[in-house]
């Protein structure tokens, strides 16, 4: 996309071939809004007063410095955002490593697709959302989704499913979902019952590609063992989908000549989503899909850089090229990258990180960079509760959001169009973001922040580069020889359109780049996919007498995110002003609601104020909330922290609630 006098026109692409959404055309209006951020914010007398960059950053360093020499390094947090650059995301992990010696960093990328990442890393030893490009998918024949809504969360990308026969599973009639010739509707939480069920029919209706399985993979017994008690009569009494339309779904996969199964948020934000995802993976691996040309398992990502923004060090295990950090090999590559003697180990994950604000052995500040967890984190009301009992919160945002309003120090920065980047897109391909507006004046790159404080806090200025294209030439030899290795990717390179897909490595076979990665082999040692094992458990809060519902959260067609940007297009909010609830009719009337009423919803953590809308294609024991509202109308107010074990994931996607009047 290009700006020039003011009008975004777009140009043909093969991820969204030309196409932008609602919020893509309207994203140019905050690059003039008036509630951008345009002078740092430092809290005196209670109140946020503006002040100047150089003043704001000596108050963060010298508290800085004043914390960890009475508290230790750990005593400095650091919260990244998946939409930050590559640049940004690679940057802020040495920033916390480095200049603050901190293990705490992680960021709001584990909200969204770190189930995912887990699952394909045990079934393929590589975690990339898809594995192939998204223009194969024109040429399945078939798809199943799962906890997706590509129609409204990014309508470009449904484009490539049109030619498909489409199977989605979701407790809601989406816009998805009215394009399908199948729709399964199970209970929230009941994702993996289902998975292992329509494994079982794979099998008992003789679907099951015995020549992949003895070639390709290993495990299929000790998962098959438990597939095997998962008859369809058993499955649709647990998840409310009938045995009819779950032999049809395998027969829709199992008879197309190229197949693919996608999993999204849906199916990930849960205390057990890790395992649904593996059982999904399960399905694909039976049919034999997973690394075919124009089949396979794929994760659609949910934020701007959500598979980059993973991939170079933010998160709390990791470091750049998605290495381990409790690798030593891995350690000391970087270390040599970076010049240093000793780096943190792996810290707390993201909700466990802001749990642990202000308690005893947990972080006394954050910095917070692209995020807003005020609104984005489960059991919002606690997390607030938590960043008031730090003695320092910095916020760096382009707006006041919900999390900045309450920040000690909050520093303006850039926007997309206002600085040079790299992206990484759901299919592992880098992009170069170029600037094509000057920011206003008084604003600065997230780069030029982390210089600044780096270099109050004792670090050599050359240590912290503050030009994109410099920070990613460090990048791509920190990422050298790791599983996202961009050792091969340059500025140039992508300047001058060439198609990059990770692993791009610097003088190899792979040097041109691996669109396909599961063709020959998968990254497990011995080159074979694992099935794995698992077994349905249910919704860590099932619904009782006091809480008979269960409210389960998604996004809309206007807002993104926490909303913090998107509520302030004119036009979006417009559209969806504010926070409501999707109901049955029968739901509501036994809650003594109609249409356009104003309802509370009420969990074990909190309460939602929202405007009540009558749905006939709702379960009747299911509501639905968008996450995108703040104040009393946030549906994080309710949402579980119950934690996936292995991606610390949690729970958003199933709470139980009542409905009451107001």
């Amino acid at each position: 996309m290009s700006i020039a006098d003011g009008v975004v026109s777009p140009r043909e692409f093969p991820t969204n071939r030309g196409g932008l959404c609602q919020k893509g055309w309207t994203s140019a209006e905050l690059l003039t809004s008036p509630a951008r951020l345009t002078t740092p914010l430092v809290r005196r007398d209670g109140d946020l007063r503006p002040t100047g960059w150089d003043e704001a950053l000596d108050v963060v360093a010298a508290k800085l410095r004043a914390l960890r020499a009475e508290h230790g390094p750990d005593s400095v947090g650091v919260f990244g955002g998946g939409g930050l650059t590559n640049e940004k995301s690679y940057l802020l992990g040495k920033f916390a490593r480095v200049a603050l010696g901190t293990s705490q960093i992680d960021y709001n990328g584990r909200f969204c697709m770190s189930s995912a990442a887990a699952a394909g890393l045990r079934a393929f030893g590589l975690d990339r959302g898809l594995p192939f490009p998204v223009a194969d998918l024109g040429r399945a024949d078939a798809a199943l989704l799962v906890g997706g809504n590509p129609a409204e969360t990014m309508p470009p990308f449904v484009q490539h499913l049109r030619g498909a026969r489409l199977v989605v599973v979701d407790p809601r009639r989406t816009a998805t979902a009215e394009l399908a010739t199948l729709h399964l509707q199970p209970a929230p939480g009941t994702d993996l019952a289902l998975a292992l069920g329509l494994l079982h029919t794979v099998v008992a209706d003789g679907h099951l590609d015995e020549e992949y399985l003895a070639g390709r993979t290993t495990g299929f017994d000790e998962a098959w063992r438990i597939a095997a008690t998962w008859w369809p009569e058993r499955v649709e009494r647990v998840t409310g989908v009938p045995v009819a339309d779950q032999r049809a779904a395998v027969r829709l996969l199992a008879e197309a000549e190229n197949a693919v199964v996608l999993t999204g948020r849906g199916t990930e934000q849960h205390a057990g989503g890790t395992d649904t995802v593996s059982a999904w993976i399960n399905l694909a691996l039976s049919l034999g899909l997973p690394g075919r040309r124009y089949s396979g398992y794929g994760c659609l990502t949910g934020q701007g850089n959500g598979q980059g923004g993973r991939e170079h060090g933010q998160k709390a295990d990791q470091l750049p090229g998605y290495r381990k950090i409790d690798d030593p090999a891995a350690r000391e590559h970087v270390k040599g990258v970076w010049g240093v003697d000793d780096l943190p180990g792996p810290g707390r994950s993201a909700y466990e990180l802001l749990d642990a604000l202000g308690q005893p052995g947990g972080p006394r500040a954050l910095l917070v960079f692209g995020s807003n967890v005020v609104v984005s984190a489960p059991h919002s009301r606690h997390v607030a509760d938590r960043l008031a009992a730090l003695d320092l919160l910095v916020v760096a945002d382009l707006v006041l959001s919900e999390t900045a309003a309450v920040a000690d120090v909050v520093l303006p920065v850039t926007q997309w169009a206002e600085e040079s980047g790299t992206m990484t897109n759901l299919e592992g391909r880098v992009l170069l973001r170029q600037r094509a507006v000057a920011p206003p004046e008084g604003v600065r790159g997230d780069l030029d922040v982390l210089q600044g404080l780096a270099t109050r806090l004792g670090q050599p200025a050359e240590r912290f580069p503050t030009e994109p294209e410099v920070v990613f030439e460090e990048l791509r030899r920190a990422s050298a020889g790791g599983p996202a290795d961009y050792s091969g990717v340059t500025y140039r390179r992508l300047r001058d359109g060439e198609a990059l897909h990770w692993p791009v490595v610097a003088g190899g076979p792979a040097g041109r780049g691996t669109p396909r990665v599961f063709l020959d082999r998968f990254a497990h040692p011995d080159g074979l996919a694992r099935f794995v094992p698992v077994e349905h458990r249910g919704p860590a809060e099932p619904p009782d007498a006091e809480y008979p519902l269960q409210a389960t959260t998604g996004r809309v067609l206007q807002h993104y995110q926490s909303g913090a940007q998107t509520r302030l297009v004119a036009e979006l909010n417009a559209a969806e002003p504010e926070a409501y609830v999707e109901v049955h009719p029968d739901t509501a009337t036994r809650a003594g609601l109609a249409h356009g009423d104003r309802a509370a919803v009420v969990s074990r953590r909190g309460r939602t104020l929202a405007r009540v809308r009558c749905v006939p294609s709702m379960r009747v024991d299911v509501v639905f909330l968008p996450f995108h509202y703040a104040g009393e109308g946030r549906a994080n107010l309710l949402t579980n922290p119950a934690l996936d074990p292995t991606s610390r994931m949690p729970e958003f996607k199933v709470c139980a609630v009542r409905l009451e009047t107001v």
